[in-house]
């Protein structure tokens, strides 16, 4: 017992430093408890034939497959036309479309869909992005407790209480419940949120979305370091591509574009053809390049190089335009967000590939409220990082579906707009809605269902093949889920449960059934501050039971204690991925999830406390 709570110790001290992979972590716990022989091999590796961890995978491809056909950006696009500019009227249709979503798909992914059409909305109604987003990742954990499928605790505790004999959850069997979260929730988000969030500086110049490229250039500082300079005939560069020049080794600058005149001769270069400067553009006599970099470096790369320079301070306005050499009718800047998860953490920008899968250049990095302009290809992306990239419209596109690593905002509501919707979202939407049918009609185990659902997504097209099934599964969090449940077996077979249970029992059972259910909503509303709500749930579910059973009353309301108190968690931005997703986007410091989330956490718990026992009496 000693050994199991010790290496659980160290594995949530770990979970919480977010130093070491959780994936990682899970694995080495599970290691050191066969080595101890707390658990044989069998038992260490149940976990990944688990229902639950089958489940996951199969709802991850669904959701990719609701995602990728645009079936999610077409569903909230239509609800989130409703809203109108009205501030309050747009906060309540953001949170329930998003939490409508949220029901049925992962909150992780509901927040990665919305979040660029919030702010594009958020700039067509001349409201603050902030004001809306952090209500977004909120209502994506509220939206989780309406289904079994909503969040991974609900199937939790579904597999405690159907392993231990004591209920059969339904798919709906949440929903009751849910209800009543989400409504309150809903209005204690708005309260708190217009009442606690300012409008961050800079946010609320966001008027139109075809000034958006304009305020991403200026809060980038992009116009204070661009130059331009010429080729002509005698320049040493000429008939080069620009992989010969070493530029950047030399000169420490950047080339970001190359503009060539048209045989229509014009002195204000309307008609020029523009191109993104890659490693295999050739240099031509009288072409004019866009170069980022210190003044100083920029003109000796013109000296030696024989070029003209066209611009002795930086250039704010070419041809009337702010952010002339970073965007154009063809060519675009755009914002894009690094999720928790993703695989880009840790690589350095020269590693990752966006320029060799993209065609796309990064341009800075916002970090923590600052910005980093140069060296970039030597800078680590870190956690919470916003990354600007430069590249044709097309190719941002292309880099906008990648969900699972990149999120891209900060695109002109023109673009945002204009995405292209696949014909295969009402396929999509089909299968999903078969799924719910079959596990409504409980024609089949909910996991059986489920992977029906992820089979028809695939060999229906709306997944191109199972390699692009594979990309949409979160694979660190199936790993982290699998390799926890085993923790679970080991608390179980030690009698630390027991012991648990019996303490809480001691505690606070001869105060009523009521305080030991409070003691434990509370308990694991706490933990899930620190650790991930799916492996809170894992190892609060059979001491949640194993109390209730000492108690002699009903395990379900403590059970369903257990999967709520692991959704809602909104009082540290990095509780859940929806929550750090938003913080760079919103511009939010940690303070202000205290402020707004802590409060409303609170005052759920206490809600919850004295409901649940009216839809599931002790």
């Amino acid at each position: 017992m000693i050994v199991t709570l010790t290496v659980l110790a160290a594995a949530a001290a770990l979970f919480v430093s977010g130093k070491v992979r959780s994936d990682l972590v899970a694995i080495c716990a599970l290691v050191i408890l066969v080595l101890f022989d707390i658990l044989s091999p069998a038992e260490a590796l149940s976990g990944f034939a688990n229902s639950v961890v089958i489940m996951m995978i199969g709802l991850f491809i669904v959701g990719g497959g609701i995602f990728q056909t645009g079936l999610a950006n077409i569903v909230s696009g239509k609800l989130l036309k409703l809203a109108g500019t009205n501030e309050t009227k747009l906060l309540v249709t953001v949170m329930l479309s998003t939490s409508f979503i949220g029901a049925f798909v992962s909150n992780t992914g509901t927040v990665a869909v919305m979040l660029p059409i919030v702010i594009s909305l958020a700039m067509s109604a001349n409201v603050s992005p902030g004001k809306l987003l952090m209500p977004l990742a909120f209502a994506s954990s509220l939206g989780g407790t309406l289904t079994l499928i909503g969040t991974p605790p609900n199937m939790v505790i579904r597999e405690t209480l159907a392993k231990n004999g004591v209920a059969e959850l339904t798919f709906f069997s949440f929903t009751p419940i849910g209800l009543v979260c989400l409504a309150l929730g809903t209005v204690l988000i708005i309260v708190f949120s217009k009442w606690l969030l300012k409008s961050r500086s800079g946010e609320d110049e966001s008027r139109s979305g075809s000034q958006s490229v304009h305020l991403l250039a200026q809060r980038y500082s992009l116009t204070g370091h661009l130059y331009r300079v010429q080729a002509d005939s005698q320049s040493s560069i000429v008939s080069k591509p620009l992989k010969e020049l070493s530029v950047l080794q030399q000169y420490g600058i950047h080339i970001s574009e190359v503009r060539r005149k048209t045989s229509h001769k014009n002195p204000f270069f309307k008609t020029i053809n523009g191109e993104m400067a890659g490693p295999d553009t050739v240099i031509m006599d009288q072409d004019i390049l866009y170069v980022k970099g210190a003044f100083q470096q920029v003109e000796a790369f013109a000296n030696d190089c024989g070029l003209t320079l066209l611009d002795h301070q930086a250039t704010e306005r070419v041809g009337g335009a702010e952010t002339a050499g970073y965007a154009s009718a063809e060519i675009g800047i755009a914002e894009v967000l690094i999720p928790p998860n993703s695989k880009h953490i840790n690589q350095l920008i020269k590693h990752s590939g966006f320029r060799e899968q993209y065609s796309v250049n990064v341009l800075g990095i916002q970090r923590k409220g600052e910005y980093v302009l140069h060296g970039l290809k030597d800078e680590k992306i870190r956690r919470g990082d916003a990354l600007l990239v430069q590249g044709t419209w097309k190719n941002i596109a292309t880099l906008s579906k990648e969900q699972a690593d990149v999120v891209v905002v900060g695109q002109p509501l023109e673009t945002a707009a204009s995405m292209p919707l696949s014909h295969k979202a009402p396929l999509a939407g089909g299968i999903m809605a078969l799924m719910v049918a079959l596990m409504i009609a409980d024609l089949f185990p909910a996991v059986i269902s489920v992977m029906i659902a992820a089979v028809l997504m695939v060999v229906t097209g709306c997944l191109r093949n199972m390699d692009a099934a594979y990309k949409t599964v979160n694979w660190e969090s199936v790993v982290l889920i699998g390799g926890m449940i085993p923790m679970s077996v080991a608390i179980e077979k030690t009698g630390a449960a027991s012991l648990i249970s019996q303490g809480l029992v001691d505690s606070l059972g001869s105060a009523g059934p009521i305080a030991l259910l409070a003691g434990i909503y509370f308990a694991t509303s706490t933990l899930t501050l620190f650790i991930s709500n799916t492996a809170c749930a894992v190892l609060f579910a059979p001491i949640a039971l194993a109390a209730a059973v000492q108690l002699g009353v009903n395990p379900v309301p403590f059970l369903f204690a257990v999967a709520l108190a692991s959704s809602i968690c909104f009082a540290v931005p990095f509780s859940t991925p929806p929550n750090a997703l938003v913080m760079s986007a919103g511009r939010y410091t940690f303070m202000d999830y205290v402020k707004v989330g802590l409060p409303v956490q609170l005052l759920l718990g206490v809600a919850m406390v004295a409901l649940l026992p009216l839809f599931f009496p002790f």
